[in-house]
């Protein structure tokens, strides 16, 4: 399909892609919209609505690198793992096909995707926990569970429990959750057939339960890196769909990796 092309009039090209998965119907699926230019965003942000899914991506190319930007259906947010991944597939395989690696620039600084094979491995920050002890009573009251640590990261609290199981059964209060002073509440444990795994809950940005959270993983990594004292962690989210990822551990980097699958390819219209 080539590069970045402008379709007649009010019409612009939507790919749905499924993220961290290896078959449709798993993973987490994401919209991504090229455009030539930005447009208004709030118009964005009812594309991002309209679409109902728990991140639309939208790229503008500059230069050599490309402006990416993440909605969910209700707000614009700092960083999106699974829509960047999923992004990183439409350009590798649509529009530039001979590409080896792309550079995003973000709200969350510059940002790169490279691809070997059917992988991809984005270059993402990296959150480093801080203790949050003092609000484990709040946070086990939101579980209904009993957590061994409570962490903060820059965005995100993280409650460490003590089993897989017990992560798996949880069922969090999401009038609760929206009301923690983060943008969610990422739940995880040591894993039975995974280094770790967890589940991630959004509610106050219209998603409830994320099936697999990239970003989530930028504090996830290094919390477990350290527990387990292993660089590269295998990872497993939780969710319905459920989605596997690789971590690797840098410095100051946490690097992500994963496989994406088409869903869909089709148009959508503008007012």
């Amino acid at each position: 399909m080539g590069k970045i092309t402008a379709l007649a009039g009010n019409q612009r090209t939507l790919y749905q892609i499924d993220a961290f998965a290896d078959k449709v119907f798993s993973g987490n699926p994401a919209a991504v919209v090229p455009l030539e230019n930005w447009l208004p965003e709030d118009t964005m942000q009812h594309i991002a609505m309209e679409n109902n899914l728990s991140e639309t991506a939208f790229i503008v190319k500059e230069g050599e690198r490309f402006a990416i930007r993440w909605f969910t259906p209700t707000a614009e947010v700092d960083l999106c793992g699974h829509a960047t991944l999923a992004t990183a597939f439409v350009i590798f395989r649509y529009l530039e096909p001979d590409t080896q690696e792309i550079e995003f620039d973000s709200r969350s600084g510059p940002l790169s995707v490279t691809r070997k094979g059917s992988k991809m491995r984005m270059d993402f920050p990296k959150d480093i926990p801080q203790s949050l002890s003092k609000q484990k009573g709040e946070i086990d009251r939101v579980i209904g569970g009993n957590t061994v640590a409570v962490m903060k990261g820059k965005d995100d609290i993280l409650a460490i429990l003590a089993t897989q199981s017990e992560v798996e059964k949880i069922r969090p209060d999401f009038g609760l959750v929206s009301k923690l002073d983060c943008r969610g509440l990422i739940v995880s444990a040591a894993g039975e057939n995974y280094d770790f795994v967890s589940r991630c809950f959004y509610p106050n940005y219209g998603v409830n339960e994320d099936p697999v959270t990239g970003s989530a993983h930028c504090l996830l990594a290094p919390y477990w890196s350290e527990v387990l004292h292993k660089k590269t962690l295998k990872a497993r989210q939780l969710s319905l769909r459920g989605g596997s990822l690789t971590c690797t551990v840098g410095e100051n980097r946490v690097y992500l990796s994963g496989t994406c699958v088409p869903y869909m390819i089709g148009e959508i219209t503008l007012p």
